[in-house]
């Protein structure tokens, strides 16, 4: 028998009050809904009603709410002794120890205290909803509903539909998180569910181009911040995190899609976690938290200009950009690169070296420079092999007399910021192609979950299809590694020249 759920959730029961359950409770109270709130301690309740309490209050001190508003949320919230206290809730969702066995023999419990219309919704970060619910007579009304730490300010929340989740039941909490203040996005049940899944595209290809020796990672983490718009570096984010935490869910990920080379890790992430370097909870990671930052390099003295002959193409594959001549003093260019000291040349994808040899140019002369994210913040210069430091340092110097900062990297198909956007966007593309989320709602989950300076898909139409498709392509070629296939996604829209949240036509 199907349950029919509750058409309006006016009562919500919480289960567990740790830092997410009482996050849950107090955007629930916060949204007019009443709320019991259930601990095996009640002392841990007590501390989550304090801490809410304290929350509201500093929410009334910056005039984001008033006094008669805080007062009457926090009357909302009602300690619960006993799970029996929660029958009468239209919902109860449970924010407890992130152990399968744990939660089922709860949901074991919960369906024999609430009715049978009682919605129950889990806050599980990476477990199946799908075993959660197989223990439960009704799996229908099982739904995940994953909300991000800090709650109240995290203002997006998965909801998570395993093959047994009535539709109603997915309805009910979309239009119960519009009501809380949150932004639901609807996921099938799938390792990663959208945030995770979506995030693993940004720290594991920094760490790649670690591993290959691109940069440094204080360079990695500048030209993803200056140059492409993060907010944090990928190394800054690990520290954050603590490699305790991301290396765990990076291989997890990884074996629950059963091997799959996407979402492979890089080894010295775990080699760098044996040795204890977790992050700022150890005061030591990627960066040293008990020594004062270290500023990246200053660039070498600059050369005198007017001793420089620079020439770059203005026709072909590695042709200067019309968005590139502000950041150059154009009167420096020459009328051959045979004359030049400098050659500098735009690939859109390949690396440096094959760029210079497919053309007949003098390697020793030729210095890359990112077309797709090189603007006034700064640019990302690529050398190969064979580069010399004069043309470096020449290089260097044209930008800085535009008074535009640059970024040296070693020789890498799709430089930084192209290439790690690309396999965010490619990544997301593939997720669409399998059915987890549709473009819209990943869009929103990344912006608000993962704070990017966009959505995936709204980023790939800007840059176009075409060059990202192009940029996959020749680091698949470039590497012969399956972490660089193209989605079907990605390569259909490209090749019809259609937007990359166009939906497949339904058959």
């Amino acid at each position: 028998m199907v349950v029919n759920p509750v058409q309006s959730v006016g009562a919500v029961g919480v289960v567990g009050a740790g830092a997410m359950g009482r996050g849950i409770a107090q955007v629930c109270a916060v949204g007019g809904l009443a709320v019991k709130l259930y601990d095996s301690s009640a002392e841990a309740v007590g501390r989550a009603l304090q801490a809410v309490r304290d929350d509201l209050m500093v929410a009334v001190t910056r005039s984001k709410m008033s006094q008669a508003d805080a007062d009457q949320a926090l009357a909302r919230i009602e300690m619960a002794s006993a799970l029996s206290d929660l029958q009468g809730c239209d919902l109860v969702v449970e924010a407890i120890i992130e152990q399968l066995e744990a939660k089922q023999k709860l949901f074991r419990s919960l369906e024999l205290v609430v009715t049978p219309q009682c919605i129950l919704a889990t806050n599980t970060s990476s477990l199946s909803v799908t075993a959660i619910a197989s223990v439960c007579t009704h799996p229908e009304r099982v739904v995940g509903w994953h909300f991000f730490n800090p709650v109240p300010r995290m203002k997006v929340v998965e909801i998570i539909q395993a093959p047994r989740t009535s539709d109603d039941v997915v309805q009910q909490v979309v239009s119960l998180s519009q009501k809380v203040g949150h932004r639901g996005v609807v996921t099938s049940d799938s390792p990663g569910f959208v945030v995770n899944h979506a995030g693993r595209a940004f720290v594991t290809e920094g760490l790649k181009l670690l591993a290959e020796r691109s940069a440094s990672h204080q360079e990695l983490d500048a030209i993803l911040k200056a140059c492409a718009g993060f907010r944090m570096g990928p190394f800054e984010l690990l520290d954050l995190t603590g490699l305790d935490v991301s290396v765990p869910v990076m291989e997890s990920i990884h074996a629950q899609y059963f091997g799959d080379d996407r979402y492979r890790p890089v080894a010295l992430a775990r080699t760098r976690m044996t040795a204890g370097l977790l992050g700022r909870k150890t005061g030591q990671g990627f960066y040293d938290y008990n020594s004062p930052p270290k500023a990246l390099a200053v660039a070498p003295a600059l050369v005198q200009l007017e001793t420089v002959k620079v020439w770059w193409p203005i026709e072909g594959p590695a042709a200067m950009p019309d968005a590139m001549l502000p950041n150059l003093p154009v009167e420096a260019r020459c009328q051959s690169p045979e004359e030049a000291d400098v050659i500098l040349l735009f690939p859109i994808a390949r690396d440096l070296s094959s760029t210079v040899v497919s053309l007949g140019l003098d390697a020793s002369k030729a210095v890359a420079v990112d077309p797709t994210f090189g603007s006034a913040s700064g640019v990302t210069l690529m050398v190969s092999p064979a580069t010399t430091r004069h043309a470096l340092n020449a290089t260097q110097a044209l930008f800085a007399s535009k008074s535009v900062k640059t970024f040296v990297i070693a020789d890498s198909p799709g430089y930084v910021a192209p290439r790690v956007v690309a396999c965010i966007v490619n990544l997301v593309c593939e997720m669409a192609q399998q059915g987890v989320a549709t473009p819209a709602d990943i869009d929103a989950a990344v912006r608000l979950g993962l704070g990017y300076p966009c959505g995936p898909f709204e980023w790939g139409d800007r840059i176009g299809a075409n060059r990202v498709l192009h940029i996959m392509q020749e680091l698949f070629a470039t590497f012969g590694d399956q972490r660089y296939r193209p989605a079907p996604w990605l390569v259909r829209r490209a090749e019809l020249g259609l937007s990359l949240s166009a939906p497949d036509r339904q058959i």
